[in-house]
């Protein structure tokens, strides 16, 4: 193995939404060198908390469409029967809803949690309140992204916090998507919905941990017995 493949398995990538961020707590820390070592150290270790918050791990995903994977790093924060937000149009009776809550120290970029085709993005301005209380899910910021799966729509909602004011998404409206890609990153601290049809079986408890791309949320029935969405 060379040096250069040393390093790379070493470090964890960073994601490229990060790096406008550290190059300026960077730039900041060097200023603080110019008049405190106490506040240089300050700045330095802030940058490096900033790095790691950013960073972009690969990950494992599971491939099997009876499978509904996390979407986010974090804890499960809820596991139950819930409306979705108006704007997704996936309906007005109740799907099955688990949510992710990240903290600063989880890792930020979200994943699809099942594969299929974009058919809806919708973002809508709100409150920041705390991503951990349940009517976050209505009234923060957010922005929703319906996956026509080979079982029927599924609805993952990005949900801004207290700390978190910068909702980000990479894909568009007809992008196809795997299982396991990277969709988009909320800064700094926030929550992951996913709603699915209520046939689903969770997987996961209020209280675990799960792992974005890797973790089993939740699962189908059999899936050769439906029709799938064929991505080229």
């Amino acid at each position: 193995m060379s040096l250069v493949d040393t390093i790379k398995n070493t470090f964890v990538p960073i994601n490229r939404e990060g790096w406008p961020f550290i190059a300026g707590f960077a730039g900041v820390t060097l200023i603080f060198a110019l008049f405190s070592t106490t506040l240089f150290w300050i700045g330095l270790i802030l940058t490096a908390w900033c790095t790691y918050f950013f960073r972009d791990p690969e990950r494992v995903t599971p491939v099997d469409d009876r499978l509904v994977i996390s979407p986010a790093d974090g804890i499960v924060s809820s596991v139950g029967p819930a409306i979705p937000p108006r704007e997704l149009d996936l309906g007005a009776a109740e799907m099955t809803r688990i949510s992710v809550f990240m903290n600063v120290f989880s890792v930020h970029v979200n994943r699809a949690p099942v594969r299929g085709r974009i058919t809806r993005i919708e973002y809508r301005a709100g409150k920041f309140l705390n991503a951990e209380m349940d009517k976050a899910s209505i009234e923060n910021e957010r922005n929703g992204v319906v996956i026509e799966s080979p079982h029927g729509a599924v609805g993952v909602v990005q949900v801004a916090g207290l700390v978190a004011r910068r909702i980000v998404c990479w894909v568009e409206q007809g992008n196809d998507l795997s299982v396991g890609d990277r969709f988009g990153i909320i800064r700094f601290g926030s929550r992951l919905d996913v709603y699915l049809p209520t046939a689903v079986v969770p997987r996961v408890a209020v209280g675990q941990t799960a792992i974005a791309g890797e973790t089993i949320i939740a699962e189908f029935g059999e899936a050769s017995a439906l029709p799938l969405v064929r991505i080229s």
